[in-house]
């Protein structure tokens, strides 16, 4: 008797540390991405940045009013990282390319006055890239989206100064037929 009682301790301890699964459909406690129970409440996950809720993709990318009449992103100095404020906006551009299959789109590189023409087409061409994965992360088509880099060769300010410099290192979208 003594040892049957032993062995249902053992065994309903050990099933208690069994883990469980979340049923489907519950919510997840995922603070590494930042998410579940602390999102929305000001806690950070592990990585210090919280999910930003990517806005409907709707309308008419030549609407004003809509988050897809933005079309120039910004990149810091010899930088091809997505900065956070600019994502939504490439991600606002891949849905809307993922629920238009027909519209096809160019990305255009662009870098500051800084660096040599070469060094400055590849910068480029690495943030007309990164603008493109992001999109097809969204669901954007491959054969939608052509990327080429203009490196120093079309700046939108033709200053020579941080203001301007920080005007020239960008991606510029642009959907055909426009």
């Amino acid at each position: 008797m003594n040892k049957s009682l032993i062995s249902i301790v053992l065994a309903l301890t050990l099933a208690a540390c069994a883990s469980t699964q979340t049923p489907t459909g519950a919510p997840v406690d995922d603070r590494a991405a930042g998410k579940g129970a602390n999102a929305g409440t000001g806690t950070a996950g592990a990585a210090g940045v919280m999910p930003t809720p990517v806005p409907a993709a709707s309308g008419n990318p030549g609407d004003s009013h809509n988050l897809l009449a933005k079309r120039s992103v910004y990149f810091d100095f010899d930088s091809f990282a997505v900065k956070d404020e600019f994502k939504t906006i490439i991600e606002a551009h891949g849905k809307y390319l993922q629920g238009s299959r027909n519209s096809r789109m160019t990305v255009e590189g662009n870098t500051d006055e800084r660096g040599s023409r070469e060094y400055n087409i590849a910068l480029g061409q690495r943030r007309a890239d990164a603008a493109k994965k992001m999109m097809l992360l969204m669901g954007a088509n491959d054969a939608q989206i052509e990327t080429v880099s203009f490196g120093k060769e079309k700046p939108k300010n033709p200053g020579h100064d941080e203001s301007a410099w920080t005007e020239n290192r960008r991606d510029d979208l642009h959907y055909q037929g426009e």
